[in-house]
């Protein structure tokens, strides 16, 4: 008895399609990631660290750690992020830099859609800055959205850490 035809199948992969990710374009792409989520990191990092009380204020503004808690994040947070920034950006623990990095952007968007569920208004402090805004100056929607753009160059890197330039790739060889 002949099977049933149960509708169109789905085409395989197109060749190209499978190439560019698995071969040499694959590892470009993992440069352009890896080096993409590091100037993120160290901008974040960089606008953090000059003033950490302003760091600390943006954590408070999100009113969901304790207040003992504040000061710590605050001040310990770009440093983390500057520490992420160097591991992608020479190449190092690429895989566990970018899953600390999606990890942690997955922290910042729960944050940010919390805060926006809750109906405060404030700026993210992503990028420096924090605290009370205006309700017509937030950007919850944009800052989500962004912060999934970096969370797919994270998931990318952890699924081809392998990139150009890299001291993984150095330390392999």
């Amino acid at each position: 008895m002949p099977a049933e035809d149960s509708g169109p199948r789905p085409a395989p992969a197109a060749p190209a399609l499978r190439r560019a990710l698995e071969g040499p374009a694959a590892a470009w792409a993992s440069t352009v990631a890896r080096l993409g989520l590091a100037a993120v990191w160290a901008w974040a990092g960089l606008a953090k660290i000059a003033d950490p009380a302003e760091a600390a204020q943006a954590v408070r503004a999100y009113r969901i750690l304790p207040e003992s808690l504040v000061k710590p994040v605050g001040y310990g947070l770009p440093f983390l992020e500057l520490a992420l920034a160097l591991l992608l950006l020479v190449g190092l623990g690429t895989r566990v830099a970018a899953f600390l990095s999606g990890v942690l952007l997955l922290v910042f968007i729960a944050g940010i859609a919390s805060v926006w569920a809750r109906g405060l208004t404030i700026d993210c402090g992503c990028f420096g800055g924090g605290g009370q805004v205006a309700s017509s100056q937030t950007r919850y929607l944009q800052e989500i959205l962004r912060d999934t753009g970096f969370l797919l160059l994270a998931g990318w890197l952890i699924r081809k850490p392998r990139s150009r330039f890299s001291a993984d790739g150095w330390l392999a060889a």
